[in-house]
């Protein structure tokens, strides 16, 4: 066996290159099943981010659903979600362009269902007995108010739409029962998320299509319930915390009852459409998904017995599941395994790949596995991470130096780190470098009070955890306490930016579309996310004071460390002003910062050319701050 090679961390040459992760690499998400075949979208970021829908096959042979044209992508809320649906009248979906939906039947003919272009459809339920879709619409016609949103009835013979539910700011998951007399949906109404307060309502369908005997099935003040769905029976099943935690519900006879109660979330934030974490194998027995202390677990429930029975598999991150009879299929990774849409013998347990997010092989021995860590943020409360050492089979530090470390600060706020393989941490790690990924204050995971510690403290909870998350790796020894770096996306990228100002923990940070300006972002932000900072900090302007004190734009003579800024020049969430404001600001002050922005890009980046650019300008800095020389070959960056 050959000998390591010592050379400075940050400097070693790595096969986990952008090219490589980019090959043939896709998101996935979204599994359904009708019929004999399952479906998924497919975002490729190698056909600039298109989004597209695939079908699986009994004989196992794989078909693109949709036209190359076309990209299967809502833009409600933003975030989207719930983009098609296949029904025994062909596909419908969202597309991404128009935000008009498209129907392409059985024979193969593409026809455009809906013609109002500034309206925008998610979430589609079949209604067999009017012929008719059901969704969520987000109206923009009259750009002097907010968007206007309701669940809305579309006939598939001419397109006409009929309002069913109206009255909230929101609404998500229209379901009808099995036999299609009765609809239940979620609704809520600013300044809550839907994390924060929400309520699931059923109607009665009548023969005209119209709803009347509406009912408030649960959904308390301090009560977030999530994902509805109908049992074959036609019982509601749904996921609410009132007890703190999300757990399964069941609502018959007019009351409702705790499936199992575990200190465990069987759900996730609903920041997009269609997140489905538990389905039915049949009427006595469900299969869900759940987590704990940042971890993915599979089970099956028996309703009637109030038993949970965990299912072994080596995955820890899992979403998306769907079953049909005693197959199963979701998402699933592992530490050192991509991404992958899993078929499931639920009696056996059995499983299989049916496609991998991408389908590279690297040697484990540059695969950095994430440890889970907890460590204390005050004198009585504790937060969550998971670290990953440096790791190269060629490579290891000099005997006098400890690897530089990058915090990295998720995004949402209300988001979640795993630890499934994440190849930009190993595009770090594998070079030289310690990462520790931080489930601060107000991650999901962790229970509704854990969630709510954010609350009014953003810009100070996740600060002092992320910094608090540094301090602890650094004083055990696994990193150097002088090369210490911070990134995140979004939000994340707020607190990124917060650290660098507020805090001076750390020596470099990289903004991904992040936030600057607390007044700007309650002023411009979309709906969706337009009252989100009245939980995170006070509402607006009424604590305008405290908004101006938290925003790092006002902190700039407390910042000394150099910044790099990546911002999609489309982005509607965190504008682009968000990012030149603070860069100007910087650059007034004598600080090198970077600034790269990209044409064609939103709220995260999706474009092959844009993630390579991004990942390499970003080594390339850490090089210039951290004093290494990087392997790759890197186009320089320019320091405003």
């Amino acid at each position: 066996m050959r000998s390591k090679r010592k050379a400075p961390f940050g400097s070693w040459s790595s096969p986990i290159t952008p090219d490589l992760m980019l090959s043939g690499s896709v998101g996935l998400g979204e599994i359904s099943y009708f019929g004999d075949s399952i479906y998924w979208i497919e975002m490729r970021p190698e056909e600039r981010g298109r989004y597209v829908i695939v079908e699986l096959k009994t004989d196992g042979t794989r078909h693109e659903m949709i036209p190359s044209e076309f990209n299967a992508r809502s833009r409600v809320h933003e975030y989207g979600g719930g983009s098609y649906l296949v029904t025994s009248f062909g596909l419908f979906f969202t597309n991404f362009i128009d935000q008009s939906i498209y129907q392409i039947s059985n024979d193969g003919e593409c026809k455009k269902l809906t013609h109002n272009d500034m309206c925008r459809y998610a979430d589609f339920v079949f209604d067999e007995r009017q012929n008719r879709l059901i969704c969520v619409r987000e109206d923009h016609s009259d750009e002097a108010i907010e968007p206007i949103n309701t669940i809305i009835a579309i006939s598939i013979t001419d397109g006409s739409e009929k309002v069913l539910v109206e009255g909230a700011d929101f609404f998500s998951n229209p379901r009808l029962s099995p036999e299609g007399k009765q609809l239940c949906w979620i609704e809520w109404c600013h300044p809550n998320m839907p994390w924060d307060n929400t309520s699931l309502y059923i109607a009665d369908i009548n023969e005209t299509g119209d709803l009347e005997r509406v009912s408030l099935v649960s959904g308390t003040e301090n009560e977030s319930v999530c994902q509805p769905v109908w049992s074959s029976s036609c019982e509601l099943y749904f996921i609410s915390d009132k007890t703190g935690w999300w757990n399964i519900y069941r609502y018959r006879n007019n009351e409702t009852e705790c499936i199992y109660k575990m200190q465990a979330e069987f759900a996730v934030p609903q920041w997009s459409f269609r997140e489905t974490s538990y389905c039915f194998v049949n009427d006595n027995k469900i299969l869900s998904i759940y987590w704990q202390e940042g971890l993915a677990h599979l089970c099956l429930i028996d309703i009637e017995n109030k038993q949970l029975h965990d299912i072994s598999l080596p995955f820890t991150d899992l979403e998306s599941v769907a079953c049909n009879n005693d197959t199963a299929w979701f998402l699933a990774a592992s530490p050192n395994e991509f991404p992958a849409v899993i078929k499931l013998n639920i009696n056996n347990h059995s499983y299989k790949v049916i496609r991998k997010s991408n389908d590279i092989t690297i040697d484990p021995a540059y695969i950095s596995e994430g440890k889970p860590i907890t460590f204390p943020v005050n004198d009585d409360e504790t937060a969550h991470a998971f670290f990953y050492l440096p790791i190269n089979k060629e490579f290891i530090g000099r005997d006098d130096e400890k690897p530089p470390l990058i915090v990295i600060s998720h995004g949402g706020p209300t988001g979640a780190s795993h630890n499934g393989l994440k190849m930009v941490v190993q595009f770090f790690t594998s070079r030289g470098f310690a990462v520790v990924d931080v489930n601060y204050s107000g991650s999901t995971g962790y229970g509704r009070a854990y969630r709510q510690r954010l609350n009014g403290q953003w810009g100070i909870a996740d600060v002092n955890d992320c910094s608090k998350a540094a301090l602890y790796v650094a004083d055990l020894g696994w990193v150097d306490k002088d090369r210490l770096a911070i990134r995140g996306g979004s939000a994340g990228g707020f607190t990124t930016l917060a650290a660098l100002a507020f805090t001076n923990v750390f020596k470099a940070g990289a903004s991904h579309y992040g936030v600057s300006d607390l007044e700007a972002l309650a002023k411009e932000t979309h709906k969706f996310e337009s009252r989100y900072l009245d939980s995170l900090i006070g509402p607006y302007p009424g604590k305008k004071n405290i908004y101006e004190q938290r925003s790092p734009i006002n902190a700039v003579d407390k910042l000394s460390c150099p910044v790099i800024f990546f911002q999609g020049l489309e982005d509607k969430i965190v504008l682009p002003n968000q990012a030149e404001m603070m860069v100007h600001a910087l650059k007034q002050k004598g600080i090198p910062v970077v600034y790269i922005t990209y044409e064609g890009e939103q709220h995260g980046f999706r474009q092959s050319k844009n993630i390579k650019r991004t990942l390499e300008a970003e080594l390339y800095f850490y090089s210039k701050i951290f004093n290494f020389e990087c392997a790759d070959k890197i186009e320089p960056i320019e320091f405003l």
